[in-house]
């Protein structure tokens, strides 16, 4: 089995800077970063021409793996991320069963190393009553607490004030928290029905309105800051939350931190049209105003970090009419895709790409030795042709579900070698699945 690898002349983009030089990988770690490097490896690769990228750290998946594996598997959806970029991902609790207590979310560790071809970590989940279970978390080797603050499935929605105001007093590491008020979307949803009889995706995202994600970021912040707490705000979706930032200190030392996710970059209210339940997300997909200021907040780092909340249902699901169809939608395997677009566009430079998607994942949860193209770091990488196409199209899709929102859609760059804790996971297509991925760590 190869334990060496040696990639030749790729341009690196890392830590804000790009540069030619020669990467030598042994033992999953990255050993040498020079010009030229003489060294013989197991593995050798000609990137010239090519970018090589940290891997990325998604740190919002719905792999639905216990109880919903009719969408996808841990197995299925992490080998399309890796297809995608995606080296590592924290996954979200509100499988079946929850995981809700210790073994619960144990139990999916043991799922993963055994299946799971990228770097994982899961959250814990947090209800109206599981705080003696959320207090055993081992703050070393999970990545955090999920807090819904709005509709959710299952038991997983935490209503109750005097709950929510004891978690946030005592969660013993990061709370990364869905923002939605859900009595307002329920009033909201009340009315609109009343007034048409019939709803339609059109109106999705009146009903999760604009003021119902600020409302429930505004409380969530409030009690973040009456408690101290270390709080990451998940898939912001509106112009008006993004002022709620801000970006005056370095995100090492901030305590309120917020994430963006690929949709709510890349479609807007206009895509309906077109579009229909496959890009019904909660929160839901808003204007073309509140897409281009969360680019913004992106590039002005108030939003600290870009992730997929990659949520697969069946297109059986997904074809009902709008009040059955559920929300959430598959993208790992294109994130990065929709990225390099945008820097194609001039919308973004690969350096922000990588910083948002790779170092500040790392930073803001503290991970071990990862997110970063450093000597001593494990070898999470990714290498990426800017000038390949590639359209997205049923045959190509790996996600268990078959769908893609951005089926038909041509890219301009395609990722062509992925990998992950320092094995050649993914070449032109072609997987490599002798070797899973690794628990991650956290040095907290």
């Amino acid at each position: 089995m190869a334990n060496s690898i040696l990639i030749k002349q790729a341009t690196l983009v890392n830590e804000g800077k790009q540069n030619i030089a020669d990467v030598f990988i042994k033992d999953g770690i990255i050993q040498k970063i020079e010009k030229h490097l003489s060294v013989l490896a197991d593995i050798e690769i000609n990137a010239e021409g090519k970018y090589l990228l940290p891997g990325l750290i998604d740190d919002q998946v719905h792999f639905r793996e216990p109880g919903l594996t009719h969408k996808g598997t841990i197995y299925t959806e992490a080998k399309a991320a890796v297809a995608g970029g995606i080296t590592s991902f924290m996954e979200m609790p509100n499988t079946v069963p929850s995981a809700l207590t210790q073994e619960l979310l144990e139990d999916k560790y043991q799922i993963a190393a055994q299946h799971s071809l990228a770097n994982y970590s899961f959250f814990m989940g947090a209800s109206n009553s599981n705080l003696d279970e959320i207090m055993k978390t081992n703050i070393k080797n999970v990545c955090g607490i999920k807090i819904f603050m709005g509709s959710s499935t299952g038991d997983m929605l935490v209503d109750n004030e005097d709950a929510l105001d004891k978690i946030f007093a005592n969660a013993p590491t990061l709370i990364a928290s869905h923002c939605e008020d859900d009595p307002l979307i329920k009033q909201n949803f009340a009315k609109l029905k009343q007034q048409y009889g019939k709803l339609n995706i059109q109106m999705h995202p009146q009903i999760r309105s604009e003021e119902a994600c600020f409302l429930s970021s505004s409380k969530a912040i409030a009690l973040a800051q009456k408690h101290g707490t270390r709080l990451h705000i998940l898939h912001i979706s509106t112009a008006k939350e993004t002022h709620l930032f801000n970006n005056n200190i370095p995100l090492k030392d901030k305590k309120i931190t917020a994430e963006a996710c690929t949709h709510h970059l890349w479609f807007s209210d206009k895509d309906y049209a077109e579009k229909g339940n496959f890009i019904k997300w909660n929160p839901a997909v808003k204007t073309q105003e509140d897409r281009d200021e969360i680019l913004k907040a992106v590039l002005d780092n108030r939003i600290d970090v870009l992730a997929t909340d990659h949520a697969p249902h069946t297109l059986a699901e997904k074809q009902q009419d709008y009040e059955n169809a559920p929300s959430g939608g598959p993208l790992v395997q294109h994130a990065l895709n929709a990225l390099l677009e945008m820097y194609h566009q001039n919308k973004i430079s690969l350096e922000t790409i990588v910083e948002k998607t790779a170092h500040n994942p790392a930073i803001l949860f503290n991970i071990d030795k990862r997110g970063y193209i450093k000597e001593g770091y494990w070898a999470d990488l990714v290498l990426v042709d800017l000038h390949q196409h590639y359209t997205v199209n049923k045959e190509n899709i790996l996600y268990k579900c078959g769908w893609s929102p951005f089926e038909g859609q041509k890219f301009n760059s395609q990722i062509t070698h992925t990998i992950v804790s320092g094995n050649l996971v993914y070449q032109n297509g072609i997987f490599n699945e002798s070797k899973k991925g690794n628990r991650l760590l956290f040095n907290r």
